[in-house]
């Protein structure tokens, strides 16, 4: 999902996930019972509805509105308490006060304002695990290892464009950013060095 306002109409963009690679999305980022997961850009919950799956506690930000409500039906048919569909731009984003994870294919459009939110300063982002344009993902690679060792950032696996109805005309693959944790021994050891 994207919004482009395009000669004073809204012109939306949106890439659906097949729900194979939405599988594989979810079960790669390791998300668990009771962790709190946004799927920024959500479309008709393609890994909303994966990510119920595994007992997570789950904020789907959608802005479309037919999607939206879509979603709502779909999740009051479920019968899940779990998940909560918000009608909202994620580059507008508030963030959770308590730690999160992000899973999403989220809109290109807007995708760096989303990425600077989730790694600012007080984030309490966790793990995000986010389709994303290739050379964009390129450029925060090299942007969070220059600028904190807070961040570990991996993957930067391709994700093929027959992944998504309809095809994308840019290269895409999965951005993994996960806050970096010293070991347990770096820990002692500063403990040990404090008089």
């Amino acid at each position: 999902m994207s919004e482009q306002r395009r000669s004073g109409r809204i012109d939306w963009g949106w890439y659906r996930l097949a729900d194979a690679v939405a599988r594989s999305l979810v079960e790669s980022a390791g998300v668990g019972h009771g962790d709190l997961v946004l799927d920024l850009g959500a479309g008709d919950g393609a890994i909303t509805s994966r990510l119920a799956a595994t007992g997570a506690r789950v904020i789907a930000f959608e802005l479309h509105p037919q999607r939206a409500a879509l979603l709502r039906r779909a999740v009051a048919r479920s019968g899940t308490s779990a998940v909560k569909v918000v009608r909202a731009d994620v580059r507008d984003l508030r963030l959770p006060t308590r730690p999160f994870r992000v899973v999403a294919n989220p809109p290109f459009d807007g995708i760096s304002a989303i990425l600077v939110r989730l790694t600012s300063t007080g984030s309490r982002l966790v793990r995000a695990d986010l389709i994303v344009p290739r050379s964009v993902a390129l450029v925060w690679q090299r942007r969070l290892l220059r600028r904190s060792s807070a961040w570990l950032v991996t993957g930067l696996e391709p994700v093929p464009r027959h992944a998504f109805t309809p095809r994308p005309r840019i290269d895409t693959c999965l951005l993994t950013i996960e806050r970096h944790r010293p070991q347990p021994t770096d820990r002692r050891r500063r403990r040990r060095r404090r008089p």
